[in-house]
């Protein structure tokens, strides 16, 4: 049986010989929860562009439902919604007029789109708001409408691009649970991009890890975690110098470590058991943290064994940066 995604060598590259994606692969089966994982920059959304039919890739294929995205992009988009980073709303109408509009747009008779439209403001909790202009709407309410419109034409396979990017945590847990249902209660397969750890971590059933264009690590989230086969020992200190003279001293103790500025991190086989010995070997040198912590590994942790950089960090320097 074929999978529902079927993406093969996929390569982008732009002017300036500028390769987006470096040559990705990998399927999704029906009625799965799938889900690439990486920080801004690293070909997440170019991808889903390019087998939604939106961009043109430079060379590999892919397909969708058994459909060609080269040479068939009419029947992929009749089976497919896409709900991209950026919103479409038009602020002067309503929920239901763009609802509406979008099932006739489908073909709908004015009747089963009027019925349709009810149906998807339920869905996303729009019922009371729906003759409301979208102006006037909150980020998260317009985040729920766009939801809604990618699921006018009961699409077998959903695209969501970062879709619950500058939301609060409130809203970005009623997405979560209306994009849950799809999965588990229609069987829509769906395919999330997300810089969210604990998005992909809550939602997915299986994650690619991509990173500079290129697919680092595939598997469901315990495979990923368990692919580190360590805990991981967090360490603060008061100055960087004091975080370096404790990286050379505990270097023979850890099988990988990262330090950035003050911060330490292990990665250390049976953790807990080793937290004697580096109290002592830091004590010997009268080297003191000032916070301690072992953890089984994160999605993040992964990341940073992969890539040697954290996209936790990365998310928190771009959101400082915008403040």
């Amino acid at each position: 049986m074929k999978p529902m995604i079927h993406v093969e060598n996929l390569v982008k590259t732009f002017k300036g010989n500028v390769q987006a994606v470096k040559g990705v692969s990998f399927d999704v089966e029906e009625g799965e929860f799938f889900s690439f994982l990486g920080p801004n920059g690293a070909g997440k959304s170019t991808t889903i562009q390019m087998i939604t039919t939106l961009l043109k890739p430079t060379s590999g294929r892919a397909e969708i439902a058994g459909f060609d995205v080269m040479n068939e992009p009419e029947q992929i988009r009749r089976v497919i919604g896409v709900a991209l980073q950026e919103t479409g709303i038009d602020p002067q109408l309503t929920a239901r007029e763009l609802l509406e509009i979008q099932g006739k747009l489908f073909g709908f008779q004015s009747s089963m789109a009027r019925k349709r439209a009810d149906e998807l403001l339920e869905l996303v909790g729009l019922t009371e708001d729906a003759h409301r202009k979208c102006g006037k709407y909150s980020g998260g309410m317009r985040r729920r409408l766009d939801l809604a419109l990618t699921l006018v034409q009961r699409p077998k396979v959903l695209f969501l691009d970062e879709p619950t990017t500058g939301l609060d945590p409130y809203n970005r847990k009623l997405i979560w649970e209306e994009i849950r249902s799809l999965n588990k209660e229609k069987g829509t397969t769906i395919f999330l991009t997300t810089q969210y750890l604990e998005e992909a971590d809550e939602l997915a059933d299986r994650i690619s890890i991509i990173n500079e264009g290129k697919i680092v690590a595939s598997g469901t989230q315990e495979n990923l975690k368990a692919s580190i086969g360590k805990d991981v020992i967090d360490l603060v200190f008061t100055t960087e110098e004091e975080a370096m003279r404790a990286s050379a001293l505990l270097a023979r103790l850890a099988g990988d470590e990262k330090h950035t500025g003050p911060d330490l991190r292990l990665f250390v086989e049976k953790g807990t058991a080793k937290l004697p010995e580096i109290i002592r070997l830091l004590d010997q040198e009268s080297i003191t943290p000032t916070t301690l912590n072992v953890s089984p590994p994160s999605l993040d942790d992964v990341f940073l064994n992969l890539t040697g950089h954290s996209i936790q960090t990365e998310k928190l320097k771009r959101e400082e940066s915008y403040a």
